[in-house]
């Protein structure tokens, strides 16, 4: 059997990841856990067999630092344990899931269309490991504890990573004094544990690499597939931000790494209320065809220009494909003047340092 100790040293020793004290230190929670879940299942009286359920793990911390490959050896972990069924996910994918499940039971006309599909995933399910939990949304806001509390009481542990403490979770969001039996929950049922190394291991990976891809062509795209594949780690899900009642879909992003195309961002009628949730939301932006810029295209030039001015302020790291070097993608039509500050800032945030 194989505990998290001992696949993180063997990852250090083969050179997969370079030894954290921070990572360590967390290293015995995930194995209390493991421990925990290798007991005997309790038999109830009138219902089948329920595994003890042990306290779940609520780690967060600053993007970079390691959460998600964390995650994944905890998950690999319990590969030698055929009765600890596991499953792991993205918790904006997950959410998604829980709404379209919502809505199929709604139509039959259940009076509590929660309980069955909680039941549903809990099912033969004694691990739900999520990955980037964040609540932006009202909706997932007002179904997430009861959705939680269903599952402890099927004896399902959750495990999770987040940017954000338990207490940050939906700030300032509306109706939030009816999200807060949640944040209680999670500290009764979690562990509650901060990932403090001073280390942002995605930024490192950038430093001294080109991140901005000129032309527009195949070379350029498999350089950024390679990228995303690199910095994500796997593949994508939607990003939802929910920005003044309105959903704003971002089509991938994977463990604080977001990608899209220029006309996703900029082609649409997106302002700047939509672009600082953005940036709030990810660490790095993958930014994909950025065509010549005009008076022909006056507008989308306006948004990127507003969505670029957004992403320097937070410190997002853009990496992106264009038709030409950041000078030279505007060189007509109303505009031109202005868009000299944006150029400046696209080419000050390519240097190797920037945002660290």
């Amino acid at each position: 059997m194989t505990n998290m100790r001992d696949l993180y040293a063997a990852r250090v020793a083969d050179g997969t990841i370079k030894p954290d004290p921070a990572q360590r230190d967390v290293l015995p929670e995930f194995d209390r856990i493991r421990d925990a879940l290798m007991g005997p299942a309790k038999r109830g009286l009138f219902r089948r067999a329920t595994p003890e359920s042990p306290k779940g793990l609520y780690l967060w911390g600053g993007v970079g630092r390691g959460k998600s490959m964390l995650m994944d050896l905890f998950v690999a972990s319990l590969a030698d344990l055929p009765d600890v069924p596991v499953r792991r996910v993205h918790f904006h994918a997950f959410m998604q899931e829980i709404h379209a499940g919502l809505h199929v039971a709604r139509a039959t006309g259940v009076q509590d269309a929660l309980a069955p599909v909680a039941a549903k995933v809990a099912q033969n399910l004694r691990v739900l490991a999520f990955d980037e939990m964040q609540i932006t949304d009202i909706a997932d806001a007002m179904i997430v504890g009861r959705l939680f509390d269903a599952l402890f009481a099927a004896g399902v542990t959750i495990v999770t990573t987040s940017n954000r403490a338990p207490d940050e979770l939906y700030k300032n969001g509306l109706n939030r004094p009816l999200f807060l039996p949640f944040i209680a929950l999670v500290h009764d049922r979690m562990a509650v544990m901060e990932l403090t190394s001073p280390t942002d291991y995605r930024q490192n990976r950038l430093a001294g690499e080109r991140v901005w891809f000129t032309p527009i062509n195949a070379e350029t795209r498999a350089t950024i597939d390679a990228i995303w594949t690199d910095m994500a780690g796997g593949p994508g899900v939607p990003l939802f931000l929910t920005v003044n009642g309105r959903r704003v879909e971002i089509p991938a992003f994977r463990n604080g790494v977001a990608r899209a195309t220029f006309h996703d961002l900029c082609g649409q009628p997106l302002g700047p209320g939509d672009y600082l949730a953005l940036a709030d939301a990810v660490r790095v932006l993958i930014i994909e065809d950025i065509p010549a810029l005009s008076r022909s295209n006056f507008n989308p030039a306006k948004r990127f220009v507003t969505l670029i001015d957004a992403l320097y302020e937070a410190k997002v790291r853009v990496i992106a494909s264009a038709q030409a070097e950041p000078e030279m993608l505007y060189l007509e039509g109303e505009g031109v003047f202005e868009f000299a500050r944006t150029a400046s800032r696209l080419r000050e945030m390519q240097d190797a340092a920037w945002g660290l």
